[in-house]
C-alpha cells in the first residue's frame, strides 16, 4: 500500500521489481535583472546562482568518490532489477525463491538468505520507493562514511529479519502454526532503510525530525491496523526503532566527519515524500 514501505512478501507472481523544478533564486539586492530579446530577463544575472543549485542538488545523489557505499549498492540493485524485468520468468521466479529470508532458508543457509534478501528492489529503480532509498542512504553515508551507513543498514536488516522469522520457526516447533509458514516469500530492502531512516533522523534539526518520525509513524501504524503481512507489518517498526538506537555511532561518527573537514558542521534539513 506504501510504496516507501514496501517488503514484497507472500507467493510469486510476475517478479518484477519494476524502479519540482527548484525555484530560480533572485537577483541580488540592488541589482537589476539582465534584458533580453523582447525585454525579457536572459538569465545571465542568475548564472551562478543555479550553479550553486546545480551543485546542491548534485549533493543528493551518490556518486563512486563521495558515498561509495550508496553508488555501488544502488548499481547492483538495478542490475538485479533489470534482470527481473528482462529475464526468463521461470528463472527470476526460482532465484527470488531462493533469495527469500524465510525461517526456512534462514535454518538452512543464514548468511545467504539475508544477504540474498537485500538484493532486490520492490518497485524498479525508477519507483518512488527507489528514489526515498537513494535519498536517505546518500544524506546518511555524506555525514557518517559508508562504512557506517553499511552497519547501520545491514544491522537493521539483519536483526528485522530474525525478530520477525525466529518466532514464525518457534511457533512451528511448539504447534501453534503449520509447518507451511517456514515457506514464505520475504525479500526486499525495507528493513535496511526504514533502519537508516532512524539513523538519519539524529541528524536532522529538531523540527525536521519530528516532521520526518511523524510522517514515518503514521504509516507504520496505517500498515499495523490493516494487518496485511504481520511479519513485515511488525519489522518495519523494529527496524527504525534499531536504527534510533544508533544515535552514539550517528553523532560521533558526523562530528568526527566535521571536524575532520570532510563535512560541514550543520544538521540536515531532508523531508520525505509519499
Amino acid at each position: 500500500m506504501h510504496q516507501l514501505l514496501t517488503r514484497t512478501t507472500g507467493p510469486v507472481q510476475s517478479a518484477e521489481p519494476a524502479c519540482g523544478a527548484p525555484a530560480s533564486l533572485p537577483p541580488a539586492d540592488g541589482a537589476e535583472p539582465a534584458l533580453g530579446v523582447r525585454g525579457l530577463p536572459s538569465g545571465g544575472g542568475n548564472a551562478e546562482g543555479r550553479g550553486r543549485l546545480a551543485v546542491r542538488l548534485g549533493r543528493l545523489l551518490p556518486t563512486p568518490r563521495r558515498t561509495p557505499f550508496t553508488f555501488g549498492y544502488l548499481a547492483v540493485l538495478a542490475l538485479t532489477s533489470l534482470y527481473a524485468r528482462l529475464g526468463d520468468a521461470d528463472s527470476v521466479a526460482r532465484l527470488l525463491q531462493a533469495s527469500s529470508s524465510d525461517a526456512a532458508h534462514l535454518v538452512r543457509a543464514p548468511l545467504r538468505a539475508l544477504f540474498a534478501s537485500a538484493l532486490w528492489l520492490p518497485g524498479g529503480p525508477l519507483s518512488a520507493y527507489a528514489a526515498g532509498l537513494v535519498a536517505v542512504l546518500t544524506a546518511l553515508e555524506r555525514r557518517i562514511g559508508g562504512r557506517r551507513t553499511a552497519a547501520v543498514f545491514v544491522l537493521g536488516h539483519v536483526l528485522a529479519t530474525l525478530a520477525t522469522e525466529i518466532p514464525v520457526a518457534l511457533s512451528v516447533l511448539a504447534g501453534h502454526l503449520p509447518h507451511t509458514s517456514l515457506h514464505r516469500l520475504d525479500y526486499g530492502v525495507s528493513f535496511g532503510l526504514l533502519a537508516s531512516v532512524g539513523a538519519l533522523a539524529w541528524l536532522l534539526t529538531p523540527l525536521t525530525r519530528t516532521l520526518v518520525l511523524g510522517w514515518v509513524a503514521v504509516l507504520l501504524a496505517i500498515d499495523l491496523v490493516e494487518f496485511a503481512d504481520p511479519l513485515t507489518d511488525w519489522g518495519h517498526p523494529i527496524a527504525l526503532l534499531v536504527g534510533l538506537a544508533c544515535r552514539p555511532l550517528v553523532r560521533r561518527a558526523a562530528a568526527h566527519r566535521a571536524r575532520s573537514g570532510r563535512q560541514p558542521v550543520r544538521t540536515i534539513p531532508v523531508s520525505g515524500a509519499r
